[in-house]
């Protein structure tokens, strides 16, 4: 049997992918790599390697969802900076926030709950950068904080897929296993 390695996420439109590209054009000056738009969604949960029997319970049981569409928004920008951490090659991650996800992400967590643990902390945002090195942090941080994040950056959610990761020197690759409508 072979193992999939997966994951639950909202895919963004096109028109929102361009936006964020042009957010992305603003970041100040780092050593890393920004995300690509096919790759940019909100996960709502990463099941890591999965069997194709657990998978097929997955599906079956995300089917049981029965959640009204809604509509959300890319409201603010931030990272992830772990100063605890002792790696010298810890990243610090740029991201985006995005509002209304959480029910969502409950109604996932439940329906899965035998199969996975819960999320401790669900906090509903798109990794748009993942940032190695910068000469001076505090100057990022503050340039970073500069950043207007459009008003315009709202859009209905109609779905979510279950999707594989599949890992390759260029990067991830991502494919949809299966889609749920919302009601």
């Amino acid at each position: 049997m072979t193992n999939i390695r997966a994951f639950i996420a909202i895919d963004l439109p096109g028109n929102i992918l361009k936006e964020i590209k042009n957010i992305q054009k603003k970041l100040p000056m780092f050593t890393g790599k920004k995300t690509e738009p096919e790759n940019l969604h909100l996960t709502l949960k990463f099941l890591g390697n999965v069997d194709e029997k657990v998978l097929s319970n997955v599906k079956k049981r995300l089917r049981e969802i029965k959640l009204k569409s809604f509509e959300t928004q890319i409201n603010k920008i931030g990272f992830f900076d772990n100063q605890k951490s002792r790696n010298y090659n810890r990243q610090i991650i740029v991201w985006l926030h995005m509002t209304d996800c959480n029910e969502l992400q409950k109604n996932v967590d439940n329906v899965l709950n035998r199969l996975f643990e819960k999320e401790r902390r669900f906090m509903s945002h798109l990794t748009i950068a993942r940032i190695k090195y910068v000469k001076n942090k505090t100057k990022f941080f503050k340039e970073l904080g500069k950043i207007k994040i459009p008003q315009t950056l709202n859009f209905p959610v109609k779905n979510f897929k279950l999707k594989e990761s599949a890992l390759s020197r260029k990067g991830p690759v991502y494919e949809d296993l299966e889609t749920y409508l919302l009601e």
